[in-house]
């Protein structure tokens, strides 16, 4: 199994709308869309674009939210996950369980509209990875 291109990087942060003003200061860069919620992942979401990828960022929406836990050992935010496509999200779950891969939860859809899951950080050099289905092979 080979993964494809990175799709985003995942930034949690305290406060979307400040995150953003951050990314305009800096980089000149704008929302790719308004933020909105997830709330089955406990998450508000926006996403900004790079010219070969995106940044998404992560706001919780409340104190059970797994992204919380992140925000109180990491105050102001930071990096909390890298995200792959795969042209077929089965198959590739099929394949990290065969090899004893921790995959952290149910497949789900995810804020791009696609099926996706998280490898869990102890099996990937302490990096949280998402793997989602690539949007055009999306079922």
């Amino acid at each position: 199994m080979k993964f494809g291109r990175l799709n985003h990087v995942g930034v949690a942060t305290p406060s979307i709308e400040r995150s953003l003003e951050t990314y305009r200061t800096l980089f000149g860069a704008e929302p790719s869309s308004p933020p909105f919620d997830l709330p089955a992942q406990g998450v508000r979401v926006c996403f900004v674009d790079a010219p070969n990828s995106q940044i998404e960022l992560i706001e919780p929406l409340g104190a059970d939210s797994p992204v919380a836990k992140f925000i109180e050992k990491n105050p102001q935010g930071g990096q909390h996950h890298v995200c792959f496509e795969v042209d077929d999200i089965e198959a590739a779950r099929a394949h990290f369980e065969g090899i004893g891969t921790r995959i952290l939860g149910p497949t789900r859809i995810g804020a791009h509209g696609t099926p996706i899951f998280f490898l869990h950080p102890k099996d990937t050099g302490g990096t949280l990875t998402e793997i989602m289905e690539s949007p055009s092979q999306s079922h």
